[in-house]
């Protein structure tokens, strides 16, 4: 199965694509879709969709990983990042990509075994986990890799197999 992990953002949205087999699971790739700053927001939503659109068809996911939203104190940075989580949902869905949906805590459960784990614990995880020589950067994409991860691993667990886990599928 080829999973694409997807860090929500406006200004960077992380990516992550790992192919996942009972065996394990092996690195693809992982980058970030960035947009310009003093730029409209709607110019920023349409790159996020249509550049997100191209790293679908460029890489043919069997399903799309996103993380949800976690707020903390800036309220005005949170709507904007759901706008932008809004289009990476409808870009999913127009590419006929099954969408799973993960809370931070999630993530950080099934990556290092610990709900409350620090981000370096998590980059370090993935970094051992996929075996690779170096954590992936920058940290958008390193995250996007963690959640397609917690797919992986969640995919693969009896709860999924009886469609648990909270997915949103399309």
């Amino acid at each position: 199965m080829r999973i694409l992990g997807i860090d929500p953002g406006v200004a960077t949205v992380g990516f992550g694509v790992i192919d996942s087999e009972r065996s394990g699971q092996r690195f693809v790739r992982c980058g970030v879709i960035t947009t310009p700053a003093n730029t409209p927001l709607t110019s920023r939503l349409d790159r996020i969709y249509s550049d997100l659109g191209e790293l679908i068809r460029l890489f043919s996911p069997d399903a799309a990983a996103v993380e949800e939203l976690f707020f903390n104190t800036n309220i005005t940075t949170g709507i904007s990042v759901a706008e932008g989580r809004g289009v990476i949902l409808l870009a999913c869905f127009h590419s006929g990509v099954p969408v799973y949906e993960y809370t931070p805590l999630q993530v950080k459960q099934a990556v290092v075994g610990y709900g409350r784990a620090e981000k370096r614990q998590v980059i370090d995880m993935v970094k051992r986990i996929l075996n690779l020589p170096a954590a992936p950067k920058p940290d958008d994409a390193a995250d996007a890799v963690a959640i397609a991860l917690c797919h992986a691993r969640s995919a693969t667990s009896r709860l999924m197999s009886q469609g648990g886990n909270g997915c949103f599928t399309t």
